[in-house]
C-alpha cells in the first residue's frame, strides 16, 4: 500500500482519489473550501457530466489530441460513468445531443456522488490548502509544501489541477509550473470553448440576438477550417453561443481570420432565391424594408437591409435580379472578420497543457518523473462541449488512480 497525493479536487482528482483509494491511502489535497467549484459551474450549474454517444464516436468531437485518450476512454467509458452515478442513487436523463445530465438538474448532485465514493474509499481530503512548491531529487518527487509551509510527503503524486480557464474556481496554471518545474514541456494554454470578438459595427446591433440552426464557417485565407450548424447568440462584443465556442477551437489569431454565417442552411442557393421570389410576390407593392418579416428575425432585417446596399424604400416589384442574388449571396455567407478570442478566463476549456508525449497513455504516468501522474485539463488534451471534457476528467482520473 502506497501514500498517494491528489493534488485537486476537480472530477479528475475526485475519480483519481477514488479510484486509487481501493488499493493505496490517498490524500486529496484542494486549494478551495469546497470539492468540485468548477464542476459545480458546468453546463450552467446542471453539469453535462458525460454524452450517451458510442465511445468510438467520443475521438470525433475531441480536437486536442484525441488518440491518446484512447486507453482512457476505453478502460473508463461513458456507460461506467453513468452506472458509477446512478448506483450512488442518482438519477441521470439523456437531452439534445446525447447529452447527460442529472435528472434534478443540480450539478451538486454529482459532486455528492463523487464525495460519497471519496468517503467510501477513505480518502483523506484537505480543503483550503493550496499547493505553494514540490521538492524532488533524482526524477522523484519528494513532497509538495503549502502556503501553510506545512510538508506533505509522498510514494506517488497525481496533478490533477486543471488550465487557466476559470481562475476563480482554482483554476490558476500551478499545476503547469510545477509540472515545467519538474522539466516537462508545457505546450502553450489558450482558450478553447471561449465566445468569439469580432471588428465590424454592426453585430453590435445585434446585440442579443439568438440563432438556430445555423451554419458557421471558420474561415482562414477564405477556406473553411471549421463547419457545423446548431445555435449562435450576438453580443456586445461579437458572438457566443455553443456553435461558436466550438468554433472557437479553429481561430488562429496568427493570422487573419473570418467567420461566415449561412442564415438558411437547409435551403439551396436555388431554393432560396425560390424562397424570397415567393415573399417578394406576396409583398409586391410593398417596400423592401417590409417584405423580410417570414424571412428573418426582426432584429436582422435592418442590418441585412444596410449590408446589401438595396434601398430600403425600393418598391418589392422594382427589385432587379442582380440585387436579388446579392441577397441570397448574404443570407448564405454573412460574413465578419474576427478580432480575436476572449480571455482564457472566460473559456469553459484550455486548450494546451502537459505535452502529451512525455505521458504514458495506457497509464497516466510521466514518463520524466518515476513517481508522477497527470489527469483532466492539466494534461494537453481538450473537447467540445456536450459531455466529452467531464469524460476526459473522469477516465483520465480513474485510469491515473488505477494504474499506481
Amino acid at each position: 500500500m502506497k501514500n498517494v497525493v491528489v493534488i485537486g479536487a476537480g472530477p479528475a482528482g475526485m475519480m483519481a482519489a477514488i479510484s486509487a483509494g481501493k488499493h493505496h491511502k490517498v490524500t486529496l489535497v484542494e486549494g478551495n473550501d469546497r470539492l468540485g467549484k468548477k464542476l459545480f459551474i458546468t453546463g450552467k450549474g446542471r453539469c453535462n457530466v458525460t454524452n450517451k454517444k458510442d465511445i468510438s464516436e467520443f475521438f470525433n468531437y475531441i480536437p486536442g489530441n484525441p488518440y491518446f485518450l484512447y486507453s482512457a476512454l476505453y478502460g473508463y467509458t461513458n456507460e461506467d460513468v453513468i452506472n458509477f452515478f446512478e448506483s450512488k442513487n442518482i438519477k441521470l436523463k439523456t437531452e439534445r445531443g446525447d447529452r447527460v445530465f442529472p435528472l434534478s438538474d443540480k450539478s451538486s448532485d454529482i459532486i455528492k456522488g463523487l464525495e460519497s465514493a471519496l468517503r467510501e474509499a477513505n480518502v483523506n481530503i484537505l480543503l483550503s490548502n493550496k499547493v505553494k512548491d514540490i521538492n524532488f531529487s533524482n526524477n522523484m518527487i519528494d513532497s509538495i509544501i503549502l502556503d501553510n509551509n506545512q510538508k506533505i510527503s509522498g510514494d506517488h503524486f497525481i496533478f490533477c489541477t486543471g488550465g487557466l480557464s476559470y481562475p476563480l474556481t482554482g483554476s490558476t496554471g500551478k499545476g503547469l509550473s510545477l509540472s515545467r518545474k519538474l522539466g516537462h514541456n508545457i505546450i502553450e494554454p489558450k482558450p478553447s470553448l471561449v465566445p468569439i470578438e469580432t471588428i465590424d459595427a454592426w453585430v453590435k446591433e445585434l446585440m442579443g440576438l439568438s440563432l438556430k440552426n445555423v451554419e458557421l464557417k471558420v474561415l482562414k485565407d477564405n477556406k473553411a477550417v471549421f463547419k457545423d450548424q446548431g445555435e449562435m447568440l450576438f453580443t456586445h462584443f461579437g458572438i457566443s453561443g455553443p456553435l461558436v465556442l466550438s468554433a472557437s477551437r479553429y481561430v488562429d489569431m496568427s493570422k487573419s481570420m473570418e467567420v461566415s454565417i449561412n442564415l438558411k442552411p437547409a435551403l439551396t442557393e436555388v431554393e432560396l432565391d425560390k424562397r424570397i421570389q415567393k415573399d417578394f410576390q406576396k409583398y409586391l407593392n410593398k417596400d423592401f424594408k417590409n417584405s423580410l418579416d417570414d424571412l428573418l428575425p426582426k432584429k436582422l432585417i435592418p442590418v441585412i437591409i444596410k449590408l446589401s446596399k438595396i434601398d430600403e424604400d425600393k418598391k418589392v416589384n422594382s427589385i432587379t435580379k442582380e440585387e436579388r442574388k446579392t441577397l441570397v449571396s448574404l443570407l448564405q455567407s454573412l460574413k465578419m472578420k474576427v478580432k480575436g478570442l476572449r480571455p482564457i478566463e472566460e473559456a469553459i476549456v484550455t486548450a494546451g497543457g502537459v505535452d502529451t508525449k512525455e505521458i504514458d497513455p495506457s497509464t497516466m504516468k510521466s514518463k520524466l518523473i518515476q513517481n508522477l501522474s497527470f489527469a483532466g485539463e492539466v494534461v494537453d488534451v481538450d473537447a467540445f462541449t456536450g459531455g466529452y471534457n467531464v469524460q476526459i476528467a473522469l477516465s483520465t482520473g480513474y485510469l491515473a488512480g488505477n494504474s499506481i
